[in-house]
């Protein structure tokens, strides 16, 4: 059966409205994991307008992958940068990037067919959105992480002590509003974020820790929202990180997320909140950056190495205040 369409009723159908994306991806030395990556995007229900990957100056190996990649329909680009860390390539990104919507994932993350299609609805609907992150699915090889496949109500929240909840990896329910995205899974408006930056302040030799906590928490203070939505999904392969093993304790790495989280904390709380997480963070803190009350409880289990944790953290904060105080001489 044949539908016609008088020429008054065409006048009357608009296209369904798009703003145009760059998905930006930062990498460093895992060109296998890269693939798999850019694969992922081929197959995308809402394909990018841009694909650019921030690669170092140094990452012979990613660029002699990226010279025989077959891009087929993929716009792909490609940015150098000869900072190193994270934070170095992701600014690079930003300052190339040319969509409306600049998609952030890792190199070791792929994104499943609906991740653009879901993340640019949801700026569509509300021009109060700043930032659309979701759920990434832990794997360990082919199969989900032990563990990966629990669901919880509440992730990506601060309490009001400076207590963070992050678990995006376990995300499940309706789309609601957080306080902070995940690097591995997020996007922001172009002309929300505007001219911010991730923060060159913070501390790490590889990825810093807690930048997209910094990011988010930023664009909160400017009034965005951030949501988080479950459907907005990636598959997520942790590859090796420059700063050690994810599941080994490192004295360094744990004293540089320490301080990056007290910063970060500083510069975000109003003055009375500022005390609150500062004593709550000697006193008490979490298993990851402990307080007495974390010594004490782990002491019996861990013994010496229990009480290193413990100074590494008491540095990490001391260190977080020092830097707070220096940026606001």
């Amino acid at each position: 059966m044949n539908i016609l369409i008088s020429e008054s009723e065409s006048k009357s159908i608009e296209p369904c409205p798009m703003m145009t994306i760059t998905v930006l991806i930062p990498t460093y030395r895992r060109p296998n994991d890269l693939v798999r990556c850019l694969e992922s995007l081929k197959h995308q229900t809402r394909p990018p307008d841009e694909v650019l990957v921030v690669v170092r100056d140094s990452d012979t190996p990613t660029r002699s992958m990226l010279e025989g990649f077959d891009v087929a329909s993929l716009p792909l680009k490609t940015v150098t940068v000869s900072v190193p860390g994270q934070v170095a390539a992701l600014n690079t990104g930003l300052d190339n990037a040319n969509g409306e919507i600049v998609a952030i994932t890792d190199d070791d993350a792929a994104p499943r067919p609906q991740w653009l299609e879901r993340m640019e609805s949801h700026f569509l609907t509300d021009k109060s959105v700043g930032g659309v992150g979701g759920r990434d699915w832990l794997y360990d090889g082919t199969q989900l992480a032990e563990g990966a496949d629990g669901v919880l109500e509440v992730v990506g929240k601060l309490q009001w002590m400076g207590r963070f909840i992050p678990h995006h990896h376990l995300g499940a329910g309706n789309p609601r509003e957080v306080d902070t995205l995940r690097g591995a899974n997020m996007g922001f408006r172009r002309t929300a974020i505007a001219q911010l930056r991730f923060d060159q302040r913070l501390r790490g030799t590889g990825a810093q820790p807690l930048n997209d906590v910094a990011f988010s928490l930023a664009l909160k203070r400017a009034g965005y929202k951030l949501i988080y939505d479950p459907e907005v999904a990636v598959n997520h392969y942790p590859g090796a990180r420059e700063e050690g093993s994810r599941y080994e304790f490192n004295a360094s790495a744990c004293q540089n997320a320490v301080h990056n989280e007290t910063f970060i904390l500083l510069e975000h709380f109003p003055p009375v909140q500022r005390v609150i997480f500062l004593l709550w963070a000697i006193l008490v803190g979490t298993s990851e950056a402990r307080g007495l009350v974390q010594l004490v409880r782990f002491l019996p289990r861990e013994g010496a190495i229990g009480v290193q944790k413990w100074w590494v953290s008491l540095l990490g904060r001391w260190q977080g205040w020092q830097t707070w105080q220096q940026c606001r001489e």
